[in-house]
This record gives structure tokens, C-alpha cells and sequence, in this order.
């Protein structure tokens, strides 16, 4: 049988940047019994001789929240801490669109106006862009993809992709996110699982296929051009 799917929580706390903070937070988190799924920190100055932390965790399960909340403000170190919805409730599954202008703001086009059928009956899916140039500056964001948060499947909107481009597409599939390609000259169309010809139609799949009620499956029609 399936384990039973445990509530996530988010927390923002605010620390001193100090050595061993992160570890005294993971530390009280683990005492509670909780999973961290994540943790995203950035440091940010806070006068002329300070600088803090800005710590965003999210955790799953846990014995009791308010408590947990006031060990995390013992803390020494520690400034405040707040409760947050998780990103997963807020943005959820994200869609990641990489390539040139035009075709990245058509294959959004179609994603967008997809996304918000779906948004509108309570799904979360938000929709990612990022229109770059060049071989080696498109293979490193594609290959950034399996590194980003909740991300679910990638399209690659171009004229011409190959090389490196292919090879990091082959390691984004790898790690369990699949690939939909516009039709276009170089070898990424033989490496994504599904080449689509029109932009608009591209993004409707990308949104169809993380939808948790819509009947399109990327896997059944794998290898496929349309």
C-alpha cells in the first residue's frame, strides 16, 4: 500500500549569519520529527557592520508546529520566524520554457492560456520563460532544469539546437523530467520525447501533461512528432 501523504509546511526564518546556524535549525526541525524537503537561504545586509540570513525551509510531517515554532525562536541566533504557505500551494508545478524569443513567447502563448483552464478549477501549474542565445548558455539552463524546484517537464522553442544542447537534454530526461521540442534543424528533436511543430500547441501539451485532470500522457505518445 501507497504511505500516506504527509501535510507540508513552510517557514521563513530570519538569523544572524553566523557559522553553525543552519546547522542548530535542522537540528531543532529533526527533533520534531520533521523531513526537510528544501531549504533556501540568502544573506542580505542589515546595516553598515551586520548581515542576516533569510532562511526558507519546507518540511514535511513534524509533532507539533507551534512548538516547533518556539524552539526555532530559542535559537540564539535566531530573529524571527514566520509560517508561510509552501511554494507547492502557491506556484505549484512549474513548466520551463527555454529558447529564442519569438518561439518562447508563443510555445508561453499556449502554456498560459492552458495553465489558467486549469488554475481556475483549483490546480496550481506556473509557467517558467527564459529566452537565451547561444549553444553552450541554452545546453546550462537546460541542464539547470533538474535543479530547480517542482519543476515538471521542459519545452526547448528554437530553430536550431544541437551539441551540447542534446547531451544536457539526454541528462534533464535522465533525472525524470521529459522534454517536448519544437521541429526544428539540429539533433534536439531526436533526443526530446515529442517534437511538436506548432509553438502554441507545444506549450498546450507541456500543461496538459502535469495536469493532475486533464487525459494527455507524454508517455504514451513518446517518439512521437505532431
Amino acid at each position: 500500500m501507497p504511505e500516506p501523504e504527509h501535510e507540508l509546511f513552510a517557514i521563513r526564518i530570519i538569523a544572524e549569519n553566523t557559522k553553525g546556524v543552519l546547522r542548530d535549525i535542522t537540528t531543532v526541525v529533526a527533533c520534531h520529527d520533521a523531513n526537510i524537503l528544501m531549504i533556501h537561504q540568502e544573506v542580505f545586509e542589515s546595516g553598515p557592520m551586520n548581515r542576516l540570513a533569510e532562511i526558507y525551509v519546507e518540511y514535511e510531517g513534524g509533532s507539533d508546529f507551534e512548538e516547533l515554532i518556539c524552539d526555532l525562536t530559542g535559537i540564539p541566533s535566531v530573529k524571527d520566524v514566520k509560517p508561510y504557505k509552501p511554494f507547492s500551494n502557491i506556484f505549484g508545478t512549474r513548466v520551463i520554457i527555454i529558447g529564442g524569443g519569438a518561439q518562447v513567447a508563443q510555445v508561453a502563448l499556449g502554456a498560459v492560456n492552458e495553465a489558467d483552464r486549469h488554475n481556475i478549477r483549483g490546480e496550481r501549474i506556473s509557467v517558467d520563460t527564459i529566452p537565451l542565445v547561444g549553444e553552450r548558455t541554452v545546453a546550462q539552463a537546460v541542464d539547470a532544469v533538474a535543479r530547480l524546484p517542482r519543476a515538471a517537464i521542459l519545452v526547448l522553442a528554437g530553430s536550431l539546437m544541437g551539441g551540447e544542447i542534446s547531451i544536457a537534454v539526454d541528462r534533464v530526461r535522465e533525472a525524470g523530467i521529459p522534454v517536448i521540442a519544437l521541429k526544428m534543424a539540429g539533433s534536439v528533436p531526436k533526443h526530446a520525447d515529442l517534437v511538436v511543430t506548432d509553438p502554441i500547441q507545444a506549450g498546450v501539451f507541456a500543461v496538459m501533461h502535469v495536469s493532475s485532470k486533464a487525459v494527455f500522457d507524454i508517455n504514451r505518445v513518446r517518439g512521437q512528432e505532431f
